[in-house]
């Protein structure tokens, strides 16, 4: 029987979405940031996976698992 659990991913806002193009800000807000070094897990999917690749300038992953 396989396994159907994802991992996650921990991502910690390190960057000030300030003067950002308004699609940066909302992608931060869609990942639950909006303040410097908030941490928000979530789970690894490639949607989320995009949207940090898109703010990566902005964000620090913390930690996979």
């Amino acid at each position: 029987m396989a396994k159907d659990t994802k991992g996650t991913v921990t991502v910690e806002q390190t960057g000030s979405g300030i003067r950002r193009p308004r699609d940066q800000r909302a992608t931060l807000v869609g990942l639950g940031l909006n303040k410097m070094h908030r941490r928000r897990t979530l789970e690894d999917t490639p949607q989320v996976r995009g949207m940090i690749k898109k703010v990566a300038h902005l964000v620090a992953v913390i930690d996979e698992s």
